[in-house]
């Protein structure tokens, strides 16, 4: 198979990448190494590698010229930096979206995956969340985000293009981001640990979050790029664990040794996968637990 990667230098992308190449495929990479939250970014020499910005449209189109698959990453991917630059969420998350549909449609890319977010949920949705449930977003990062997935799904139904929409949980694991105050939360307290500080825990440490392990979002993908599965095209599908911890949990996992920060706006205050659409769609089920990742790790 040949496949494209956006993102690919990234946490979840480059973890996709080397577990393709592994497999024996040709992969070609795109990333702009944007991402403020990254301490540096993976490029598998194995992979055919581009630094380019996906709202580059010239730049990219030729690139997915006989790709089988493509896995679309890239993205403006935090909550707060999109409040601080809605303007930016929107370029990457929208016209990048568009550019890399509309590079796949006129390239005959058998299929494009796209990597969505649970906090299209909000607070309206009671857990545990399902798939057919209202969208409720709270920040441009949900809002850019969502409207990816109706690109996608318009993408499919108007013009035959397969696409599969993953609404990924809270991701973690090996070359998770830890730079800066808004990284995923793991990354941001183990780091502190490393470096003898107080984990910043924000607001009451109450809030709750389904956390998924970068391997079985992987593993997820992978599953999806099967082109002779054709249950999960046109659909969106959640990737979490069906579990959840509070972060003031994490944190005493972690160490005693933190203090409390200013509550954030625009976020949930629980997340909670409903993960039966994708046990029926790929019998997939999470094979990393957070408490064994932890331990080892501190």
């Amino acid at each position: 198979m040949k496949y494209l990667v956006t993102g690919g230098a990234g946490f979840i992308g480059s973890n996709l990448v080397d577990f393709l190449l592994n497999k024996g495929n040709e992969v070609i990479v795109i990333d702009n190494e944007s991402s403020d939250s990254n301490e540096k970014f993976y490029w598998n020499e194995k992979a055919r590698n581009y630094k380019y910005d996906i709202c580059d449209y010239e730049k990219i189109y030729p690139l997915f010229e006989g790709i089988d698959v493509v896995f679309h990453l890239a993205a403006e991917a935090r909550i707060q930096p999109c409040i601080l630059n809605p303007k930016k969420a929107i370029e990457t998350n929208v016209k990048g979206t568009f550019n890399v549909l509309e590079a796949s449609r006129k390239n005959n890319v058998k299929r494009v995956i796209y990597s969505s977010t649970s906090s299209a949920y909000g607070l309206k949705n009671k857990p545990p969340l399902r798939e057919d449930m209202q969208k409720d977003c709270l920040n441009p990062y949900s809002v850019t985000k969502t409207c990816g997935e109706e690109l996608c799904l318009m993408y499919n139904n108007l013009y035959e293009l397969e696409t599969v929409v993953f609404r990924y949980f809270n991701v973690y694991g090996p070359r998770q981001p830890v730079r800066g105050q808004y990284a995923p939360v793991v990354g941001i307290f183990l780091r502190q640990k490393n470096n003898s500080e107080s984990l910043t825990i924000v607001g009451d440490g109450l809030q709750k979050r389904d956390f998924a392990h970068v391997e079985d979002i992987v593993m997820a993908n992978y599953l999806a790029s099967n082109l002779e599965n054709k249950k999960c095209v046109n659909n969106i599908i959640n990737v979490g664990t069906g579990k959840n911890h509070s972060i003031l949990e994490i944190a005493n996992m972690i160490s005693n040794n933190y203090v409390f920060i200013d509550p954030r706006l625009g976020e949930a205050k629980e997340t909670l996968a409903d993960t039966s659409k994708i046990f029926e769609i790929f019998s997939w089920k999470p094979s990393n637990k957070l408490e064994e990742y932890i331990s080892g790790e501190v």
